[in-house]
């Protein structure tokens, strides 16, 4: 396998990073390897890896170059929310809790939204959904509350469409 230039830094920039995946630098040193001569085998035992694992990753850098060292889509179930949804959740977790409360359930945030949706979501639901959008309602402080007005779902829908 040869390299060229621009596709060897770019590889030795991934294998060497600090902060990329540790899925992607493995890749990158996979194919580093490759293309200093050294045989599947022998790449499998210095990165404590298997040999079908180098070779799907030497079959997929020659098949798709650095595009195809990311991971594929996964199928998966589709979303049963849509994003108004998701806005309405967040909304709720950082308005104020309803008295005499003073944080947010989850309970209390499929309460609150229910009135605001046309769906029903469980609070097992809502859980899922502000764990996918890393959000903590019991961390939230001052400055993400707002009044609940209507120019906030404005402004939400405007921010959620870019």
């Amino acid at each position: 396998m040869t390299l060229g230039d621009t596709a060897r830094r770019t590889l030795e920039r991934a294998s060497a990073s600090a902060k990329a995946h540790v899925r992607q630098v493995l890749r990158a040193r996979i194919v580093l390897a490759a293309a200093d001569g050294l045989a599947n085998a022998e790449i499998a035992r210095d990165l404590g890896i298997a040999v079908n694992t180098v070779r799907k990753w030497r079959r997929r850098f020659a098949e798709h170059g650095a595009e195809g060292l990311k991971g594929a889509e996964r199928p998966g179930r589709p979303k049963v929310y849509d994003d108004k949804v998701r806005v309405a959740i967040a909304a709720a977790a950082t308005s104020a809790p309803l008295r005499p409360a003073t944080t947010w359930t989850h309970r209390s945030i499929a309460e609150q939204i229910a009135g605001m949706v046309f769906v029903a979501v469980s609070p097992c639901q809502v859980g899922g959904i502000l764990a996918d959008l890393d959000f903590k309602p019991h961390q939230v402080r001052g400055w993400l509350t707002r009044r609940d007005t209507p120019e906030f779902w404005q402004r939400a829908e405007h921010i959620c469409d870019l």
